[in-house]
């Protein structure tokens, strides 16, 4: 397995579905496993809400850590994410990805029960308990219906696990709040504001717009995190920044596999609730994607 320190830029992977829908493409994964290596990524999260963890059998769930695992090859560290509602759930989950040779799991809070800090505590100590290898906890308050304040958060990271964090809201002054309360004790990893969050002493980031520009994206991080060389970093922004409304807010999941078609890389649909993009939208998407280089013009042309 890949070891510790978990840093830079690590894409939590779509799940690719063949035509239809109605199973997992496990080539499609490999071959995405491989062009996120191959092009710079530092760590892959399958089963992140990128990757429709909620709209997966467990069946399904074990075949996809496989195929990551067994693509990834131990070049980079391999996160499962292992959030659920019930804390038996997640502690099962868990205990089944560390089995298989995750490096980690990233663990978003109880999303519909709506924990008060000290049921956040017990659920992430019980499940850190249970197993031996790192806990990323994470905060999407928009999707979790619980913030982790920073200050919850320092309670938290005094178990011992509990290493990381993937802080996704939109204010970047968390990271620095994290930074002062948490110590060493928790690292951040930025959800949302990447280049912003770098600054401030995130040392990675778990992106969406990786899966379709994993260079670009970890190469702007770095820049930013490691090198401190601001204006190299701010113009590798600039250029990714246009890609990030077609993956992030609702269509996060269809904007990023429309845009793998695009780049002849199909990942399948979205599973439903979820639709694929509107064809209206698809046009301004080329675009974008022609623009930084993930595309030519005829393919563009072609759509």
């Amino acid at each position: 397995m890949a070891r510790e320190p978990f840093r830079g830029t690590y894409t939590v992977l779509v799940t690719p579905f063949t035509a239809d829908g109605t199973a997992v493409d496990h080539k499609a994964l490999e071959r995405l496993v491989e062009y996120q290596i191959t092009e710079g990524v530092k760590g892959l999260i399958p089963l992140g809400s990128t990757g429709e963890f909620l709209s997966v059998s467990r069946e399904e769930r074990q075949g996809i850590v496989e195929t990551v695992i067994r693509a990834a090859r131990g070049r980079v560290p391999v996160l499962i994410g292992t959030g659920a509602e019930d804390t038996r759930e997640v502690v099962a989950l868990s205990r089944e990805a560390e089995a298989q040779g995750a490096d980690g799991v990233m663990i978003i809070p109880p999303f519909y029960s709506v924990p008060t800090e000290d049921e956040l505590f017990h659920h992430y100590k019980t499940v850190a308990d249970a197993i031996g290898i790192p806990i990323m906890v994470y905060n999407n308050p928009a999707t979790s219906n619980v913030d982790m304040l920073p200050t919850t958060l320092a309670r938290i990271s005094t178990i011992p696990n509990c290493r990381y964090v993937k802080e996704s809201t939109l204010e970047v002054t968390r990271v620095r709040d994290i930074v002062a309360l948490c110590g060493d004790r928790m690292e951040v990893f930025a959800g949302v504001l990447g280049y912003e969050s770098a600054w401030l002493g995130a040392i990675g980031w778990v992106a969406v717009c990786s899966n379709l520009a994993p260079r670009l994206s970890s190469e702007m991080f770095d820049a930013a995190a490691f090198e401190a060389d601001r204006p190299k970093a701010l113009a590798l922004y600039r250029k990714l920044a246009p890609l990030l409304p077609w993956v992030g807010g609702p269509r996060y999941v269809s904007g990023t596999k429309a845009g793998f078609k695009l780049m002849g890389m199909d990942m399948g649909p979205p599973r439903p609730p979820r639709l694929p993009l509107p064809a209206q939208d698809v046009p301004a998407l080329a675009q974008v994607l022609q623009d930084i280089g993930l595309i030519g013009a005829e393919a563009r042309a072609a759509e």
